[in-house]
């Protein structure tokens, strides 16, 4: 089934789709949640669901029969009276070619294909101006800082947050063990913050920013619509398989808006896709294992609506702990009174009303930055072994201290450090050696600084990450 675009759906309308019809080995070239340019013809098919339809509308009277609704001088009255059904049809395209809708190298995508997504391969898609493009932008000082200023530029400030955003796109290194176990490289972002703090803004970037990006708000979606659902087919009578959105943004971004308002149930559901990456279903006779290879940006309000600086992260959210620790950033939004920060704010709101798209001027445009981001995940990044000991040692400094209560007091400390803690920082230091085009991961210094007010990294620190270039 195809559906409509969401961006051409008229006003007031509501989204129409059709059955595209696919044969041979063109059923292989569209898949669930792609965005395709079918050829072909529209044809008109028999509509086969009323033919299984239990009954009908026909009426049988035996000879004889004292039915005075039934009047034998009427005669015949279509088919219907000869015990047999009208014929309906239905409208169907024949695709003989389906092809993406996007083919141009600026084309983001966030697979981690091992054999398709080499260094040589991506670069051999692009122009020789754009592989120097990307080279100038690689030599370009303070190079972290200026591509944070490019996430969502018509948001004013929120320096931490757009850089975890930044990290997100670039990703970590997707890795399988020896016994085929699948290590994630997708870093999941959570923001948490008081109303009007651009939270949706945010959401709505990536889902501008990338194609293969899905929004949706945990309120309305129920624990199906999230992951998966077996239906039967009203023609067939098969029981067929329907992707939600996290199948729906495989290897893209599934963008969850008022994630704190999910009922615990429904939360329950994407404790698999968030970590394994995976759905499995076993309904109906039906068993599968499908991919949800898809990094999570979640929005959620604090209880009460206001951020209460008294009570720790896990205290502020209606959010059950094994959710908590698969989001490998946690940003705290507040909405502080300030006179300058609210001057500042308030000129930039004005001056885009005012200038629109003049009033902001990224440093790289979102092709320039599509096509850095697409080359930077083509590169597989190592770990050193100085790398590794201090990331080894750090992870030990801040598991000792939620265990002890060295940084701050005990009552700070939001929820233990575990392993996926280690992971987290594993998967941002591979995402860093991205963002610099570096073929291993250097030295990474990491300075514990306690800040409430900007970002909330686990147990309320945040890390402050200093890259040393070659």
């Amino acid at each position: 089934i195809n559906a409509e675009y969401g961006a051409e759906i008229p006003s007031g309308s509501m989204p129409r789709t059709v059955d595209v019809i696919l044969r041979h080995d063109v059923v292989e070239k569209a898949k669930a949640g792609d965005k395709c340019i079918f050829s072909g013809c529209l044809i008109a098919i028999p509509d086969m669901s009323h033919y299984r339809m239990v009954g009908g509308t026909t009426q049988s009277v035996s000879k004889g029969s004292s039915n005075t609704n039934v009047k034998n001088d009427d005669g015949i009255k279509g088919l219907g009276g000869l015990g047999t059904k009208d014929i309906s049809y239905k409208l169907c395209f024949l695709a003989c070619t389906a092809q993406s809708s996007d083919t141009s190298p600026s084309y983001l995508s966030l697979s981690e294909d091992q054999q398709l997504n080499t260094e040589e391969d991506v670069a051999a898609q692009f122009t020789p101006e754009e592989r120097e493009e990307i080279e100038y932008i690689r030599t370009r000082s303070n190079l972290y800082q200026q591509m944070a200023k490019c996430i969502a530029p018509a948001v004013y400030g929120h320096e931490e947050v757009k850089r975890g955003i930044l990290l997100m796109l670039f990703g970590g290194v997707h890795k399988s063990t020896i016994e085929g176990i699948q290590l994630r490289g997708d870093i999941n972002v959570c923001v948490v913050g008081d109303p009007s703090t651009s939270k949706s803004q945010f959401l709505k970037w990536v889902v501008s920013f990338l194609p293969r990006a899905v929004y949706t708000s945990g309120k309305a979606s129920s624990a199906a619509g999230l992951t998966a659902t077996v239906v039967k087919d009203s023609e067939s009578g098969e029981f067929n398989i329907e992707a939600g959105a996290l199948m729906l943004a495989d290897n893209g971004i599934c963008c969850i808006d008022e994630f704190d308002k999910m009922d615990p149930k429904d939360q329950v559901a994407i404790h698999e896709a968030m970590e394994q990456q995976t759905i499995s279903i076993a309904k109906a006779g039906v068993k599968a294992n499908l991919h949800a290879r898809t990094a999570v940006l979640a929005a959620a309000n604090p209880i009460g609506g206001r951020y209460d600086k008294q009570k720790t992260l896990r205290a502020n959210l209606n959010i059950t702990p094994a959710i908590m620790s698969r989001f490998d950033l946690f940003f705290v939004v507040l909405d502080d009174c300030d006179s300058i920060t609210d001057s500042n704010i308030a000129r930039h709101i004005v001056r885009v009303h005012q200038h629109r798209d003049a009033a902001l001027a990224p440093t790289f445009s979102s092709s320039q930055l599509q096509r850095y981001i697409k080359f930077a995940r083509s590169i597989k990044p190592i770990i050193i072994p100085e790398s590794a000991e201090l990331l080894v040692k750090y992870y030990r400094q801040i598991r000792q201290a939620d265990v002890g209560g060295g940084i701050g007091p005990r009552s700070k400390t939001a929820y233990r450090i575990t392993v996926r803690q280690l992971e987290s920082l594993i998967r941002l230091s591979e995402a860093l050696a991205r963002l610099h085009l570096d073929d291993i991961v250097l030295i990474l210094i990491l300075i514990l600084k306690l800040d409430s007010t900007s970002i909330c990294r686990r147990s309320s620190t945040i890390t402050k990450k200093i890259y040393n270039t070659r």
